[in-house]
């Protein structure tokens, strides 16, 4: 089976849709498929299973920046590499997504008629998307183009279906959930002591809610003297407001973290006695949340869809109220004080991120390929035999 992988997104910025794409092909490519990905890039990429077709600007999206390729004059690379390629499964992740998903759509067929397009939707944004709205009749064309459509989530789903009515597969984003988990993995030494280490990874955009989360700690360590938190993410404006309001402030115990590499990062977990994402909304999954059941931490996160379709509350993490933080510290204090509880949830939390591990999810994608494949012949078969057989004769009674 030869597959083509598309991201809307610069491959080299780090995401994660474009995280689960170059795992995915990775996975493909393990059990004996072809697998190339189709992506723009702001610069050269050396991998030659990467075709890079566009250049990425930034777009500011769902209160974050998305670095997409915006030129309609890709349509003459898209159906070159097209033609030249020859794939059985064209799998477009966020599909709608200007431009380069739309340009694979609009040619796929006219390359190979037999291909079969999949459409992998990974987004939620709470308040709608203006684009989905004022350009749906116009993406329905597009959307139309997809054999099979996959959602991340049935938040996902539920989301994408307001504007396109449809079946959607439900397959999670994987994980891998052995790096997570490895148990070598070196403890960080100067957060390796007596205290509490309560840990947040991600952006310090307004989503993401960490303002409540500093707002409840200061809480938590005035009950809990012995607890830390650790802040783990990328420098930007709105962090250094973060760094320079807890330095006015005078709040201690609180520590900022550079942005880790995939391979530093789980040392930070495995460092961690609590994990907390208090995110606002926008979050289909919850991919974070998911690494920390791996690292064997219990979580407190934010009772949103996204979250609360990965975590059952007082089973295997605990969801609270969201821009309540109050509620955050009466939770996280709970933890800090109860380590039996602590314990209890994050084996219940290993247990489930079983669900989401990468080769239980790439099975289910290949069986959908499977599945749709399967369907696609059965149709080219039936139509090919009609049209050898030749027009029927027309009857006397319709005559």
């Amino acid at each position: 089976m030869k597959v083509a992988l598309v991201s809307p997104y610069d491959w080299h910025t780090p995401g994660g849709v474009n995280s689960h794409v170059a795992v995915l092909a990775e996975q493909l490519r393990e059990r004996g498929h072809e697998a190339r990905v189709l992506a723009p890039a702001s610069r050269p990429v050396a991998d030659p299973e990467v075709i890079t077709l566009g250049w990425p600007l930034p777009v500011h999206a769902s209160g974050s920046v998305v670095r997409i390729s915006l030129d309609p004059r890709l349509g003459r690379q898209v159906r070159e590499v097209l033609q030249r390629e020859q794939f059985d499964i064209v799998h477009c992740h966020e599909p709608l997504m200007p431009v380069l998903p739309i340009h694979v759509l609009r040619h796929s067929k006219a390359a190979n008629p037999r291909v079969v397009n999949v459409g992998t939707f990974h987004a939620r944004k709470d308040g709608g998307n203006r684009l989905y709205w004022s350009s749906r009749r116009v993406l329905k064309r597009w959307y139309r183009e997809l054999d099979g459509k996959i959602a991340v989530s049935p938040p996902a789903a539920q989301y994408i279906e307001r504007y396109f009515r449809g079946y959607y597969n439900i397959i999670p984003n994987g994980i891998d959930v052995e790096h997570w988990a490895d148990p070598t993995l070196e403890r960080v030494p100067e957060l390796d002591d007596d205290l509490t280490n309560i840990l947040y990874v991600g952006r310090a955009e307004k989503r993401k809610g960490l303002s409540y989360l500093i707002r409840a700690f200061g809480m938590v360590n005035a009950r809990i003297p012995q607890t830390r938190l650790v802040i783990v993410g990328p420098d930007s404006r709105a962090r250094r407001r973060y760094e320079a309001s807890v330095r006015r402030n005078g709040q201690r115990n609180v520590v900022f973290v550079p942005a880790q590499p995939y391979d530093e990062l789980p040392r930070y977990h495995r460092t961690a006695d609590i994990f907390c994402s208090p995110a606002l909304g926008h979050e289909s999954q919850g991919y974070v949340l998911m690494e920390a059941m791996a690292s064997g931490l219990p979580v407190v996160a934010s009772n949103i869809d996204g979250y609360a379709s990965v975590i059952t509350h007082g089973v295997d993490g605990v969801l609270v109220r969201p821009k309540d933080s109050m509620a955050l510290a009466d939770a996280l204090s709970a933890l800090a004080r109860d380590t039996r509880q602590r314990s209890n949830l994050a084996a219940a939390g290993r247990q489930r991120v079983e669900e989401y591990s990468w080769p239980r999810v790439t099975q289910q994608v290949l069986s959908y390929y499977e599945r749709l494949l399967d369907s696609n012949r059965t149709y080219h078969d039936a139509r090919d035999a009609d049209n050898a057989a030749g027009p029927r004769p027309t009857s006397l009674a319709r005559a």
